[in-house]
């Protein structure tokens, strides 16, 4: 039986997930999404995790989709086998959409290199913080496609278009600490799987719903008007005003003492 290709730990509160394909630079496979899927199952499933750490074995975090899982060999149909539309239908954007609805906030432990949807899935976490030798590449022009996996989406939203534009067009590596100063992510850390798991337990003992509302607010606001956006934050305010954690927050504010969330 080979082992899985994504390797999944619970330390306390946190939940890793770590990409373990090291040799071919963690490069997914349509198996890797449903090794994720797997381990964002069990997320889910335990109330007690309340955030998730994903990272990358070995000296890669994730270069993207392994090209060996495309059809290229000579003769009929190349054209429809090589097509990579349908392992983006059915693997990688699935993968986004369930990160981005995860119920628990997610830190990406950047431990190398991030290129194609590698870098895609970096950002589609809600923090990132990377090795001083890591690095970003947008390697899809390289190969005659575009970005894929949100990463048309996410590089103008964190970098802004004229970045995002070059980055994309050029496929030039993008340094972790250009990456920081341009927004991509949150830190460079010599140590990014400890920066990550601290973190991570941070967030972990807060108000989780909160943070995941946030999360929707911030990445869904540019498609609002200031007028609609006040609307969805008041019905979303309204909503965890019905939370443990808000009474709890509030109580132990007045009672000056630690609050004690439940992430309920």
């Amino acid at each position: 039986m080979t082992e899985t290709t994504v390797l999944y730990e619970e330390r306390g509160a946190v939940a890793i997930a770590t990409l373990n394909r090291p040799q071919a630079l963690n490069s997914f496979t349509r198996q890797m999404h449903r090794d994720l899927w797997a381990a964002l199952d069990r997320v889910e499933a335990n109330p007690e995790i309340r955030a998730l750490v994903i990272t990358g074995a070995g000296r890669g975090f994730c270069a993207g989709a392994d090209l060996a899982e495309f059809d290229f060999a000579p003769g009929p149909d190349l054209v429809k086998r090589a097509d990579p539309g349908p392992v983006i239908d059915q693997a990688f954007n699935p993968t986004v959409r369930r990160l981005q609805a995860l119920r628990v906030p997610t830190i990406a432990a950047v431990n190398g290199v991030a290129a194609g949807a590698g870098a895609s899935l970096a950002m589609t976490c809600d923090i990132a913080i990377a090795a001083p030798g890591a690095s970003f590449i947008q390697a899809f022009s390289k190969i005659g496609l575009i970005p894929d996996a949100g990463g048309s989406w996410f590089l103008v939203e964190r970098l802004g278009l004229a970045r995002a534009t070059a980055l994309a067009m050029t496929g030039d590596k993008l340094s972790a600490a250009r990456a920081l100063e341009w927004g991509m992510i949150w830190d460079v850390a010599e140590d990014p799987l400890a920066a990550a798991l601290a973190m991570a337990g941070k967030l972990s003992v807060m108000p989780t719903k909160a943070l995941v509302a946030t999360r929707q607010l911030l990445r869904d606001g540019a498609t609002r008007t200031l007028n609609q956006q006040l609307d969805v934050e008041r019905d979303t305010q309204s909503a965890m005003g019905q939370t443990h954690d808000y009474i709890e927050g509030v109580t132990a504010f007045l009672e000056k003492r630690p609050a004690q969330f439940k992430g309920a």
